[in-house]
């Protein structure tokens, strides 16, 4: 992201269809996908396999987890060290996109192409699948929790309503007093959780659990 980019903000894609490149005979097929966890490519993935049981290489490339952290696999799965994977990752890190797979199957068409052609060959499907596949934006958010007596319940409720697009989620819980939820775009944090203990005197009682 750029310099002016919301700090909060990163971009994902949802799956996208399958494209399709051809060189020297070879065919190879790339699709990208919205995957959470490794959990969720290793499903995707699967998926493929089974779908293009034929074909000679499923190589892939993951990167999943905190933005500011992301965790990153990959797999040449059969090609040539270093030829299949890495340009698959490559491309993900060049698009500048994150929460996703990326898979790219080969069908070998009797012509070898050589370490050279194979990097570039899986670079550009993968880049391919990346330019096809829907972008979808992902909020960095952090959760307070906030617990309150019921005379502070009007004070709070009306705080969260200020804080307009910045308060992603509400979840409210009653019993002998209230307590909230608040999911809340993680460069405000601070700021609320601050503004919250202000606003009630310091009888809230305010914890970030993410």
């Amino acid at each position: 992201m750029g310099p002016n980019a919301d700090p909060d903000l990163s971009v994902s894609i949802e799956d996208g269809p399958e494209t399709e490149l051809k060189v020297k005979g070879s065919r190879f097929l790339g699709q990208g996908f919205r995957a959470d966890d490794e959990a969720a490519c290793q499903l995707k993935l699967g998926a493929v396999r089974r779908r293009h049981h034929d074909a000679t290489h499923h190589c892939w490339a993951l990167c999943t987890g905190d933005p500011d952290r992301p965790h990153e696999r990959w797999d040449d799965d059969g090609e040539p060290s270093g030829t299949a994977g890495v340009p698959i990752m490559g491309a993900i890190r060049h698009a500048g996109v994150q929460g996703l797979l990326v898979v790219v199957t080969r069908w070998f068409g009797g012509t070898k192409l050589g370490t050279g052609g194979l990097v570039r060959a899986y670079g550009e499907a993968a880049r391919l699948a990346l330019d096809a596949a829907p972008r979808r934006e992902v909020w960095r958010l952090a959760t307070l929790d906030v617990e309150i007596a019921f005379d502070e319940l009007g004070t709070v409720e009306s705080l969260l309503a200020k804080q307009g697009p910045a308060v992603h989620t509400i979840l409210r819980e009653f019993g002998d007093g209230a307590r909230f939820h608040v999911g809340v775009r993680r460069s405000r944090a601070e700021g609320l959780r601050a503004d919250l203990v202000e606003a009630t005197r310091g009888r809230a009682r305010v914890s970030a659990t993410s």
